[in-house]
């Protein structure tokens, strides 16, 4: 589908908004009603289209931004277009989408983990420590795991929330895959309580640190 315009795109995926989906996805912050299986199938019919990701970005819909993240190319994004867009991104799956398929691969991903971690910008400080906990699991050298932990022990009970689950979340890293720092991670987590009575469905792992890690580190032994 060479020369297929963001106009166009945007109809298909008109057609393909369900008000049930919607609704679901709302509760989430997400507005938009377009089921993510069907989005995958739209990107993969149109391949990789860098302009087109472009084109699908600038038009401010929410469906069409996850499409554009699945058919750019992230190495063709500077650095300051990636802090722009991920300050333009609402809503919250697109928030994680631009993290995760886009930052991470792109060759800014550290310099944008060491700006937005300490944005005063909650959502933005949330990107930065996602990027965080992405090199405490695959590349940690160079990293002050204990600096981290302190911080996390000073900021994370009273961060909004977005800012409060990404250093959870590193937190939870930290201590399932460095058996070193695991006995403070897990005490931090013990201290603090944060996400203790979150509600987690039967079969998924509780976003409560001591919970998560010790679950993992069971899993991992056992396997």
């Amino acid at each position: 589908m060479t020369g297929t315009t963001a106009a166009e795109v945007l109809v298909e995926l008109a057609a393909l908004a369900d008000p049930k989906v919607r609704a679901v996805n709302e509760r989430h912050g997400d507005d938009h009603g377009v089921n993510l299986s069907k989005l995958r199938a739209v990107a993969k019919r149109l391949k990789t289209d860098h302009d087109l990701a472009r084109d699908l970005w600038a038009t401010d819909d929410t469906a069409a931004r996850l499409l554009a993240l699945l058919v750019c190319r992230p190495k063709l994004f500077e650095l300051a277009e990636l802090d722009t867009m991920l300050r333009e991104s609402r809503a919250p799956k697109v928030h994680d989408w631009l993290v995760n398929y886009v930052v991470k691969k792109s060759t800014h991903a550290e310099r944008s983990r060491l700006t937005w971690s300490t944005d005063p910008d909650p959502v933005v400080a949330s990107a930065g420590w996602a990027l965080t906990t992405d090199r405490v699991a695959k590349s940690p050298d160079g990293l002050d795991l204990p600096a981290l932990l302190d911080t996390i022990e000073a900021d994370m009970k009273t961060a909004p929330d977005r800012l409060q689950w990404a250093m959870n979340h590193c937190l939870a890293q930290i201590g399932i895959t460095h058996p070193a720092h695991r006995p403070r991670a897990l005490a931090i987590g013990e201290r603090l309580e944060v996400l203790k009575n979150y509600p987690t469905p039967a079969g998924c792992t509780s976003p409560y640190a001591p919970i998560w890690i010790t679950e993992v580190v069971s899993r991992q032994s056992a396997g």
